[in-house]
Parts: structure tokens; C-alpha cells; sequence
């Protein structure tokens, strides 16, 4: 569904992807893990076509229509509220605006579609864009970091939302610092550092590769071993 091959990016002098490679199945929840600065959104910023690369090549197997996209900075209007909000897009993507509301009440925001979004907590922000992001039921979904900054509670509301959309037949994107996040969701991860993929696999597989960590909780565990670097 997914594919990059080489890619190189650079911003001026700065090298911010080197030789980036990996593939996506369809209906696969795939990892992007790495800290803040590895390189993580501009990779989705190349796929999603709002940068070209330097170097290399990409492929998804949907049109643009067909991709759901959700960045750390929302972009929702402050002064709508989020009925207003998806009801935009709705009008873009040319469906009915009951669709708005499916969207809100699928993640958990039924009883507060009235209220604006500049009086909204961060987790329900945060839920409101997924909404945006869900609403004309993408084959592809890119999530950059979607439980940054929210409870656990929100968080595991938000993963089984994950779960159940590539249950549905979506293909995820999906970029995280937290591990285990990435062990709960992810049938394919890939770690970046620097810019470099430097660990791509199936969780238990890139931990067996490793001769002194055995079990899949310890992924973070190979990231520091083969980068030095503690994820926060």
C-alpha cells in the first residue's frame, strides 16, 4: 500500500533524511518510532505530497481523496465549534454532514459537537481532528503522534479506535515516541534516528535480533542499544 525507496531529504545543508526505505501492507498498522527531531513528520509531509524529496522514490496505492491525515499542530478553526469544524470538510469531500456527527460520536465526542474549539481540552482537540481525519473513511490514515499530551485514559480510547478502524480495512500510518504504544498497536515498526532507519520489523522480531533482549516489551530497550538514546 506504501512504499518509499531511498529517500533523501535535505533543508539547506541539513540532512534530515538519509536513504529512508520501508513498505506498508494493506490493513497493517504500521510504527514510525524515534524522538522529537528523527525525522518522523517530515516523512508523512513527503507521503502525503506537502514536500519533495531530494532523492529516492514513494508510491501509495490510494488517491489523495482516499488519505485521512492527522498532524500534532490540528489546524481546526478556533471559533467553530466541531460539528462547524468537520462539517468544512464535509462539504469538500462532497458527503453529508450526518456524517460529521457519526465521525464526532465515534471518538467518544457526541455530547460536546456545540462547543468551540477554542474552549476545548487537548484531548478532546485531539479527538476532534481524528474525527476530521475519519470522516470520509479513508483506506489510508497517517496519525503523526495522535496521544501526545492526553491522559491514559483518552489515549486508550484513541487506540482502540486504531484497532478497530484497521480492523475495518484501513491502513495506518502512524508515528510515536512511546514504545508501548507501538507494541500495542503496530503489526510493523520501523525506528528512526537522525534521519536513518536503523530497525525495521514486526516488534518480537527486531527484539530477537538482539541476543539479550528476548520479549517485545523491551523494543525501547533496542532502540537505546543501537542508538544510545533515551525516547522521553
Amino acid at each position: 500500500m506504501i512504499k518509499m525507496h531511498n529517500i533523501v531529504k535535505r533543508f539547506g545543508t541539513q540532512t534530515v533524511l538519509s536513504d529512508v526505505s520501508f513498505e506498508v501492507k494493506e490493513k497493517e498498522i504500521f510504527g514510525l518510532l524515534g524522538p522529537s527531531g528523527a525525522g518522523k513528520t517530515t516523512i508523512i509531509n513527503i507521503l502525503t505530497r506537502q514536500l519533495i524529496a531530494d532523492g529516492g522514490s514513494y508510491s501509495i496505492g490510494v488517491t489523495p481523496f482516499e488519505t485521512g491525515l492527522m498532524l500534532d499542530e490540528d489546524g481546526l478553526y478556533p471559533r467553530l465549534n466541531g460539528l462547524e469544524n468537520l462539517n468544512v470538510f464535509a462539504d469538500i469531500y462532497g458527503i453529508s454532514h450526518e456524517k460529521s456527527l457519526e465521525a464526532l460520536r465515534s471518538v467518544g465526542l457526541g455530547d460536546a459537537v456545540k462547543k468551540p474549539i477554542n474552549q476545548l481540552s487537548k484531548g478532546m482537540r485531539q479527538r476532534t481532528a481524528l474525527a476530521r481525519a475519519i470522516l470520509h473513511k479513508p483506506k489510508v490514515l497517517f496519525l503523526d503522534e495522535p496521544t501526545s499530551g492526553i491522559d491514559p485514559g483518552t489515549a486508550r480510547g484513541i487506540h482502540k479506535l486504531i484497532l478497530r478502524l484497521r480492523d475495518d480495512g484501513a491502513t495506518v500510518f502512524l508515528t510515536t515516541h512511546n514504545m508501548d504504544e507501538a507494541v500495542k498497536l503496530c503489526d510493523k515498526v520501523a525506528l528512526l534516528h537522525k534521519g536513518v532507519i536503523v530497525e525495521y520489523g514486526g516488534p518480537a522480531e527486531i527484539c530477537q535480533r538482539h541476543n539479550s533482549i528476548k520479549t517485545v516489551p523491551d523494543l525501547e530497550a533496542v532502540f537505546i542499544k543501537v542508538t544510545g538514546v533515551v525516547l522521553e
